[in-house]
């Protein structure tokens, strides 16, 4: 589809997947800015996520969300973490494959358990949950989000990702459809 459009790059996929993480080295390794939804959304609401969700609810900040991700549409040269249901709501899966590359991180159940385990209390969605509630929460969830997330652009094994190699894949899409 359409690459080159912005040169801006969505990172996708389940919380825990390391969108952040990967997403600051792909930027670096691709001469890019990075940017990170969740921190920008915090910066733009001066709060929390997990505040927000507190106060006002999943369905207010999911719209907060959606508009934060649109604050990126004029960017260029742009690698962007996405938060977990970021493309699940409000058509933004639609724009981020309108405006750049979008790049699903997909990992499997035990290794995002293994993962969010220790990070649950600091997440809104995880907050509360024992064990096998958070087992079940990440099936289910992940099942629900696959056929949205499934819809991007590329599609890595999150587990064995090679950066160096990720990086080479996304020039070379960019460059052949710029040509």
């Amino acid at each position: 589809m359409i690459y080159e459009k912005k040169n801006k790059i969505y990172l996708i996929g389940f919380m825990g997947s390391g969108k952040s993480t990967l997403g600051k080295k792909l930027a670096r390794l691709l001469h890019y800015d990075f940017s990170d939804l969740d921190q920008y959304i915090e910066s733009t609401a001066a709060d929390s996520i997990s505040n927000i969700f507190d106060l006002h609810g999943e369905e207010y900040f999911r719209k907060l969300e959606s508009k934060c991700l649109n604050d990126f549409n004029n960017e260029t040269y742009k690698v962007i973490a996405t938060g977990g249901g970021t493309p699940c709501f409000h058509e933004n899966m639609n724009l981020m494959l309108s405006q750049g590359c979008c790049v699903y991180i997909r990992m499997p159940e035990g290794a995002l358990l293994e993962r969010l385990r220790k990070a649950a209390p600091k997440r809104p969605l995880l907050a509360g949950k024992d064990e096998a509630e958070l087992r079940t929460y990440i099936h289910d969830t992940l099942q629900a989000r696959e056929e949205t997330y499934l819809k991007s652009h590329l599609v890595i094994d999150g587990v064995s990702l090679s950066m160096p190699s990720l990086a080479q894949i996304l020039k070379s899409k960019m460059m052949e459809r710029t040509h």
